[in-house]
């Protein structure tokens, strides 16, 4: 036998392992990616200091102009309407427990049902939420790609089990694409792409999203954001 060789080969397959291990100690934490990430936005601090939140999203249906407006108040409040040519066509409030929706112009109890990840939400903002222990599991993927950038993949679990698969980029920090897994089973997502982030009064946020896949999407361009101010609990009840 050829003990030259056989020690060889046992040194380079223990020099192999050794490396394999430390390219796995050097991969962050997937909470750490989660806390890079609302760094980038403003720091937690910044963001826990935010009360409410405005938003006015600019989109096209069939060629015409439709704005979406959200209202949001900690820790679970929020409303929703659609603007078509300067006209509200549809409108929902959720109080922290209770939901009402237009319906035909008439407004009515809204199903509980799809305002199920609402009830123990404690933040406006998702990175919060999904670094807190007793809402979010979270575990860290194979690296991929949003396009040409290069991704940290997490997996966020829910504690009611509804699946988030979260693309942070490695050099933006930032949220780059979402998928929540509708149906398991049939491999089916919801997916959202952050394309293009801006920032104002101290938080960088996603100014352009893209919603669908491609044969269904939409895409929204962020319009007002107004942190802080003019909302109050009115606003969440019809």
């Amino acid at each position: 036998m050829n003990f030259s060789k056989t020690i060889f080969a046992v040194l380079l397959l223990a020099l192999s392992s050794v490396n394999l291990h430390a390219q796995e100690n050097t991969k962050p934490a997937a909470i750490a990616i989660v806390k890079n990430s609302i760094e980038a936005m403003g720091g937690e601090s910044f963001l826990r200091s935010i009360k409410t939140l405005y938003t006015d999203f600019k989109t096209e249906t069939q060629g015409r102009e439709v704005n979406y407006v959200t209202k949001e108040m900690l820790p679970n409040k929020g409303s929703f309407k659609i603007v078509y040519q300067g006209r509200v066509v549809f409108q929902n409030w959720f109080d922290g427990k209770n939901a009402f929706e237009t319906v035909k112009g008439e407004v009515k109890k809204a199903d509980l049902a799809e305002f199920k990840d609402k009830f123990d939400r404690k933040n406006i903002f998702n990175e919060l939420d999904w670094i807190t222990p007793e809402l979010f599991k979270l575990e860290l993927l194979n690296d991929e790609k949003v396009g040409a950038k290069d991704c940290y993949k997490i997996k966020a679990t829910r504690n009611n089990g509804l699946v988030e698969l979260l693309y942070f980029g490695k050099e933006s920090k930032l949220l780059e694409r979402s998928d929540k897994v509708e149906n398991a089973e049939k491999n089916s997502f919801a997916t959202t792409l952050y394309i293009s982030y801006k920032k104002v009064s101290g938080l960088t946020f996603a100014s352009e999203i893209k919603m669908g896949d491609k044969d269904s999407s939409q895409t929204l361009s962020v319009v007002e954001l107004k942190i802080n101010e003019d909302i109050s609990d009115s606003d969440f009840k019809p």
